[in-house]
């Protein structure tokens, strides 16, 4: 069979659930997972066959069903690192690399720094905070057993050394070390904005870590922040990812707890998506 084929299959089969641009980029990851080639390979030998037929279709089924890529493959792709996920992870997205970029940005790399990394899901944020400061000794928490397995693979496929914690942040009521920074991306999704939420997350991805009782949104923040009160060094930094409906509403919150150079940034579309407060 030729793999073209596929190409114009994956978008007749597809396009009823993404635009065209979405299919063909679906393609093109299965291309390189499947068949370990890439755009410009099927340019340059439009005629490749491939004898993968079944899996091909096996793969295209499961995408018609609208599950994420990246769980069929068990792999994504996060600031140049590659991570496993599966049905107790997220799929680590761009703009946590931009939260990332933003933590790196923030620190002398020279410096040895003790960083926490709660509701670490695949670990994509503090085993590449750890990959990108070698001085830094990074402690990844997280309230599902399953997920921090999946963390504590993705940390030596990635070469990095970690603590990891199994722990629910809610229940806590002092952390047992000093951290200079604290990071978190927790549950943020409301149960209201569940009619926002794509099938393909909320089919597939885990709610314990999407969503979040309307009644009170920011319980992981306040909560967090509590404990950094104890735990932050003087001078140290909390870093979040936000909702992006929330994010006046998360910066009163750390101002009102006396945390100081509270900075609220949005993402590359423009959303408000992340917030860093400094220890006092």
């Amino acid at each position: 069979m030729q793999i073209k084929y596929y190409q114009s299959y994956f978008k007749e089969s597809l396009t009823p659930i993404y635009d065209a641009v979405e299919a063909e980029q679906l393609f093109l990851i299965a291309l390189e997972e499947i068949e370990g080639k890439t755009r410009i390979d099927l340019v340059m030998n439009p005629t490749m066959q491939t004898d993968k037929v079944a899996v091909w279709e096996s793969v295209l089924e499961e995408l018609k069903q609208e599950k994420p890529i990246q769980y069929i493959f068990g792999q994504a792709y996060f600031y140049g690192l590659t991570f496993k996920v599966n049905e107790f992870t997220l799929i680590p997205r761009a703009e946590t690399e931009e939260l990332v970029e933003w933590i790196i940005n923030s620190v002398n790399p020279s410096k040895p720094i003790r960083i926490l990394d709660i509701g670490t899901g695949s670990g994509c944020i503090g085993i590449t905070l750890a990959n990108e400061l070698p001085l830094a000794r990074v402690t990844l928490m997280d309230v599902s057993d399953k997920a921090l397995e999946v963390a504590k693979q993705n940390a030596v496929s990635n070469g990095v050394a970690v603590e990891t914690i199994l722990q629910d942040v809610l229940q806590l009521e002092k952390l047992k070390s000093q951290y200079d920074i604290i990071v978190s991306n927790p549950p943020y999704v409301r149960n209201l904005e569940k009619v926002e939420i794509k099938k393909n997350v909320l089919d597939y991805e885990p709610h314990l870590a999407l969503f979040v009782e309307d009644n009170d949104p920011l319980i992981f923040y306040r909560k967090i922040a509590l404990l950094a009160n104890n735990n932050l060094q003087t001078g140290g930094m909390l870093f979040y990812e936000i909702n992006q409906y929330l994010g006046e509403e998360t910066k009163t919150l750390f101002e009102s707890l006396d945390f100081t150079g509270v900075e609220l940034r949005k993402d590359m579309v423009g959303n408000d998506r992340m917030i860093k407060a400094v220890k006092r």
